[in-house]
């Protein structure tokens, strides 16, 4: 049952992500942290920050994990193949279909429409994820006295140095890594 549990979960995270990892991250919260409960939002967030530094998309690296943790190797391979099944599945029948209708108004209105919903899921999934660095797991109130200092301090400099120099964002999240092992240690 754990097995068929994992296969549908990621399954459904991979036939929904439209617009790839970062629009993802809400489908596969609510799928790993609020519907099963496999990991906490600590967790969570420490999954899409490892993530973002291997090599491999965000849901694929959340389903081998979570997939591990759950019913070991096993689970691994099989939360992996429900995460790739459908898209795989459906990128195949889009190229085709794509090849033989680009040309139609209607497929470009309907590329064109998804672009804002791809957005909008990127930025609730942004959103989620700097409440729960700055307010902690669950703030029941969003108010300036609760808020994470030293977060806020690596985020506000992360965002000066990404818009006012050409530092590579691998760098930068080395940097914040290193900088936040620090300061969460010694303050």
């Amino acid at each position: 049952m754990t097995y068929l549990k994992l296969f549908w979960a990621f399954f459904q995270i991979g036939l929904l992500s439209f617009g790839g990892g970062y629009a993802a991250l809400p489908l596969i919260q609510d799928q790993v942290v609020t519907g099963y409960g496999w990991l906490t939002m600590n967790e969570f967030a420490d999954i899409i920050t490892i993530s973002q530094m291997t090599p491999g998309p965000i849901a694929l690296n959340t389903a081998t994990f979570v997939g591990t943790r759950v019913a070991g190797i096993w689970g691994a391979i099989i939360s992996t193949f429900g995460c790739v099944l459908a898209p795989s599945s459906i990128a195949l029948l889009l190229a085709v279909l794509y090849q033989k209708y680009k040309n139609l108004k209607y497929a470009q209105g309907v590329l064109k429409g998804l672009h804002p919903a791809v957005v909008g899921m990127i930025g609730s999934a942004g959103f989620s994820i700097l409440v729960h660095a700055l307010w902690g797991e669950s703030p029941v109130f969003m108010g300036l006295g609760g808020i994470d200092l030293i977060a806020a301090a690596i985020i506000v400099l992360c965002v000066v140095l990404l818009r006012k120099t050409k530092l590579s964002p691998i760098l930068l999240m080395l940097g914040a890594g290193v900088a936040g092992g620090l300061l969460y240690t010694f303050l």
